[in-house]
């Protein structure tokens, strides 16, 4: 998926989830980013990586999930706790995973479209899609995709 359709009715998702707000917020680790051994991710709280995001000007990275994904448990397990991976990603993006079959992952997933697990979506700070992949990605090609994303 090299772009999102649907996006009209993404951003129209999005307000009204604003609007009523996010719940199950966990922030981002406070300790230091370059230092992490793997991604530090927000749980579930897209709100919060969008409050983030606009406050310190930065895009959003999305894992997309589901909890009975193998490719999801592998990303999890091996491509976000690689070190090059977690330093460029706790450095350029406010991170959010979310689980798309509870809170509001499910309305989350019809608004994006999305059909398959591991979705990975690059956000604006204003929350907007601007790129995104399915499926399991090895480090070198995660890092690749996140330079793409910051250049849309």
């Amino acid at each position: 998926m090299k772009h999102l359709s649907n996006l009209p009715r993404f951003i129209a998702s999005l307000l009204v989830l604003a609007f009523f707000g996010f719940s199950d917020a966990k922030a981002q680790g406070s300790k230091n980013s370059s230092n992490s051994s793997q991604i530090n991710f927000i749980e579930n709280s897209l709100g919060e990586a969008i409050k983030q995001a606009s406050a310190k000007n930065k895009y959003i990275f999305v894992d997309a999930y589901a909890s009975w994904c193998g490719p999801c448990k592998m990303l999890k397990a091996t491509t976000f706790k690689n070190n090059k991976v977690a330093e460029f990603y706790n450095n350029n993006f406010i991170n959010v995973a979310i689980d798309m079959e509870k809170g509001d992952g499910p309305q989350l997933a019809a608004a994006w479209g999305l059909r398959a697990y591991p979705t990975l979506i690059i956000l604006n700070s204003k929350g907007k899609a601007v790129y995104g992949t399915v499926g399991f990605i090895k480090p070198d090609d995660l890092i690749k995709f996140g330079v793409q994303g910051l250049n849309k």
